[in-house]
């Protein structure tokens, strides 16, 4: 596996340096604790940090509590530590606090060390909570935009998408095909990791619930579960027939215009006018041109799904093109 140093990384090293330096400055004990918290609230995404620091200050001003009214009211004794987080845990899990449990720990420690409760210790650690939680929120404010990736992913699966209608076209006008099928395989990992990545992108902004490239994703999930199922068809037909070459004619112009707009309405009154005309035509002579006609129905019944999933997209802002 290669060696990598990633932006979170570096915000994770820089951040606890930052929150160490300050603590020490500000004279506080134990100030290698904010570097801790500033550790444990660095995520990797800024609703997902906000959640971390919310649920870790919570829970780091619950231990302060429960320290005082256990160490103080019964005894500062390692068996009153574990009384302590029996009663602790299930109350921050009910108060959705539960990811601060570790980090409150070391305040409770601390509060154990003292071997007292005074104002000038709960003022201590409340400045630690502060300055680790404050520090890995404010290195969490920036992200690196993810379009780039996105625009990556977009492009790959699209080009699988046409890589796969040709392998189509091939089998519809020869009968014949040495395809090894990657793209099938590809093109179901692209998709699943596009996905992961566009929600990543929806939880880094506060004020976004959705994102077009997310959408766009489950999209072209939708329309690859009908190209996997489409295939059998294709392969079954075992002869070469007039409306074979028309809709191979037809999945040519497709191929060679896919892209995230949405123009699907074009194809769709196209693929209308091709089963029209199959309509019209004379009736099968043989068993084998029955049988390769009827696939040819079938899946082109299956590519008028396909578009009309296309045309319930609205499309790729940044994008013209259908």
């Amino acid at each position: 596996m290669k060696f990598r140093i990633g932006y979170r990384t570096i915000k994770t090293a820089a951040g606890t340096a930052v929150s160490i330096i300050i603590a020490q400055m500000l004279g506080l004990n134990n100030f290698v604790s904010a570097g801790i918290l500033t550790i444990l609230c660095i995520q990797v995404t800024k609703k997902r940090s906000l959640t971390a620091s919310w649920a870790r200050f919570l829970a780091c001003l619950l231990s302060m509590v429960f320290s005082t009214v256990f160490f103080e009211g019964i005894a500062y004794h390692p068996a009153v530590i574990g009384l302590l987080l029996l009663f602790f845990i299930p109350t921050a899990v009910m108060l959705k606090a539960s990811e601060g449990v570790v980090s409150s720990s070391v305040i409770t420690l601390h509060i154990y060390s003292a071997g007292e409760v005074t104002g000038s210790l709960l003022l201590n650690e409340l400045g630690i909570i502060t300055v680790g939680i404050g520090v890995a929120l404010l290195a969490n404010l920036y992200m690196p935009s993810l379009d780039r990736k996105l625009e990556k992913y977009q492009l790959q699966i699209e080009d699988n998408f046409k890589r796969i209608f040709d392998e189509i076209i091939t089998y519809l006008r020869t009968n014949e095909s040495d395809w090894d099928g990657r793209e099938i395989t590809g093109t179901e990992r692209l998709i699943s990791e596009a996905k992961t990545l566009a929600f990543r992108d929806v939880e880094n902004h506060f004020l976004r619930n959705e994102n077009s490239y997310y959408h766009y994703f489950k999209m072209r999930e939708k329309q690859f579960e009908i190209i996997e199922r489409v295939l059998p068809t294709v392969t079954s037909i075992g002869l070469t027939v007039e409306q074979g070459e028309i809709v191979a004619d037809f999945i040519e112009e497709l191929s060679n215009n896919i892209h995230p707009g949405n123009t699907a309405i074009v194809y769709l009154e196209k693929l209308l006018r091709m089963k029209l005309s199959f309509e019209e035509s004379d009736l099968p002579r043989t068993r084998e041109e029955f049988e390769a006609r009827a696939a040819l129905l079938h899946f082109v019944k299956e590519m008028e799904q396909y578009l009309v999933i296309k045309s319930s997209f609205k499309g790729l802002k940044k994008e013209k093109s259908a």
